[in-house]
């Protein structure tokens, strides 16, 4: 099995005490064959351990750019970026976070427990030990009794639910979704951003969440953050009122309403930027 204490001290460790996830003057350009492409510029924003931060503006504002930057995907080209203390590569090969995409991208040859324990396979863990993780992050996301069934035999909110679970299933401190309920319908949705929440608090892990949805945002989030058209930059960051138990009849009050309102106001001031 990998050492995770040697690459923690060839990297340097982990600082526990400062911000999970620090950007400064951030920005990416993308090189085409049309010219360059700037995709984020200028976003300054730090991260607490055990936040739950979602990201919203319209398509192309640099979203999902940030996250994939966060996870080592794609790499900068102004500013700094630190993951845990460390370079987003550095936290990467430390496997810092899990990531989970809008399409959950399980295998259809491999059980659910297969798919589940894949990067468990792959990072060297003993059988005995991945048949525990695998057990726990499937009642942790309320799938105990589903391991053997193949993902065709699921609805796509258990699916998702599995791709959460292989996430989960390393026990990274951060988990990286980007718009993983975006082609659920929204009864689906609802029920998904009630387990997650809970999830959440359960954990207390740090949450990095990328949605187009105004209610989705404000229902699950400890601070919003508004981006602008592109160049994707930083509009509002709102922190909300709301408790962390929150039913989803929370919709109706007048805290969360004002909140929606102002998401929708910061993405209205963000078109006035020049693209």
């Amino acid at each position: 099995m990998r050492d995770d204490g040697a690459l923690m001290a060839e990297t340097g460790g982990s600082d526990r005490t400062g911000p999970v996830i620090e950007a400064s003057g951030l920005g990416l350009t993308f090189q085409t064959a049309d010219g360059p492409v700037r995709a984020l510029t200028g976003v300054d924003l730090a991260i607490g351990r055990g936040e739950f931060v979602s990201f919203i503006g319209p398509s192309g504002c640099g979203k999902t750019t940030f996250l994939r930057c966060v996870a080592a995907l794609e790499e900068p080209t102004e500013g700094r970026l630190s993951v845990n203390g460390m370079s987003a590569d550095a936290a990467r090969r430390a496997r810092a976070y899990g990531y989970v995409f809008q399409a959950a991208g399980l295998y259809p040859w491999r059980t659910i427990a297969g798919n589940v324990q894949l990067p468990l396979e792959i990072m060297g863990y003993p059988k005995a030990e991945r048949a525990e993780r695998v057990r726990k992050v499937l009642e942790l996301v309320e799938l105990s009794g589903f391991g053997n069934k193949f993902p065709w035999q699921l609805s796509g909110g258990m699916q998702q639910r599995a791709s959460i679970a292989r996430a989960l299933a390393f026990d990274a401190d951060i988990l990286l979704m980007d718009e993983p309920f975006g082609a659920l319908d929204e009864i689906v949705r609802d029920r998904l951003n009630e387990e997650l929440l809970k999830l959440w608090n359960r954990t207390g892990k740090t949450i990095l969440f990328v949605t187009h949805s105004i209610p989705e945002a404000v229902y699950l989030s400890t601070r919003i953050v508004v981006m602008s058209p592109r160049p994707g930059r930083i509009t509002d960051v709102i922190e909300s009122p709301l408790p962390r138990e929150r039913p989803l009849e929370i919709r109706d009050s007048r805290e969360f309403l004002e909140i929606a309102h102002r998401v929708r106001e910061g993405l209205r001031a963000g078109h006035a930027y020049e693209v």
